[in-house]
């Protein structure tokens, strides 16, 4: 089986992105359309979610990698901020910010590596705060955050069994189906149940397993591109995006 390096991956992953945003653009594709592209690319917040844990193990700077991740969670919400005000005379509104789920599911790992890794001199008092900190900032970056509520477990599952693909895929999969109990209803007519679970889908995240075994450990060619190609990509697209919308509508 050929196997792709992290940019290959990404650049597939960034293409997907864009069919999952083409619906804020009026009378593009259906409705139905729309909900079969919403499904398909369940995948990719959370591919970029296992990138940037290995960001985090691989980074020189665990801390500096964090900073950087909520300095572009800051440029974006100051770019959503002054697209929304250009553009919501038409109602449009520019809010995604994956950049702040990432950064607030990387500080929670800096938090586990030193709870897990810090001076064992440290007083018992000490790691308790660490422990609460840690779990205020999960909290948070679930239910504050886009996607936070599948993003940051599926970071800390992939972390902490990071060594064992066999239980992490085991873990993941059960979250998946908890998150597809909770979000299953049934609509009385079966055509509209399946486009209600396409539109309420977050529970087929368990769809990035077999591009998690496509990733080669690999990060690719070392440049500008490789390492900031995702960080100017994601809000251009949707910036980008949001001006077609005001202009067709």
């Amino acid at each position: 089986m050929k196997r792709y390096n992290a940019l290959q991956l990404k650049l597939f992953m960034s293409i997907l992105m864009v069919f999952d945003h083409l619906n804020h653009v009026p009378r593009l594709i259906s409705a139905d359309l729309a909900g079969v592209f919403h499904i398909l690319t369940r995948c990719v917040s959370v591919f970029f979610a296992y990138m940037a844990i290995e960001g985090f193990v691989y980074t020189r700077s665990r801390l500096k990698y964090n900073g950087r991740l909520f300095l572009w969670a800051g440029i974006m919400s100051l770019g959503n901020n002054l697209f929304t005000d250009l553009y919501t005379s038409k109602g449009i509104y520019v809010s995604n910010n994956i950049f702040l789920t990432l950064a607030m599911g990387i500080l929670a790992l800096n938090i586990w590596y030193f709870v897990t890794n810090g001076n064992k001199l440290n007083a018992k008092f000490l790691l308790g705060i660490k422990i609460i900190i840690g779990i205020v900032v999960t909290g948070v970056g679930m239910f504050f955050t886009e996607g936070g509520i599948v993003v940051i477990p599926f970071m800390l599952i992939c972390y902490g069994f990071r060594n064992k693909i066999k239980v992490r895929n085991l873990v993941l999969s059960i979250f998946s189906i908890l998150l597809f109990l909770m979000s299953y209803q049934d609509m009385g007519i079966w055509q509209d149940t399946v486009r209600m679970l396409m539109f309420n889908s977050d529970w087929f995240f368990i769809s990035v397993i077999p591009f998690l075994y496509l990733y080669n450990g690999e990060r690719g060619p070392k440049s500008v591109l490789s390492k900031y190609f995702f960080y100017t990509f994601y809000p251009a697209h949707l910036w980008i995006i949001a001006t077609i919308a005001f202009f067709v509508s």
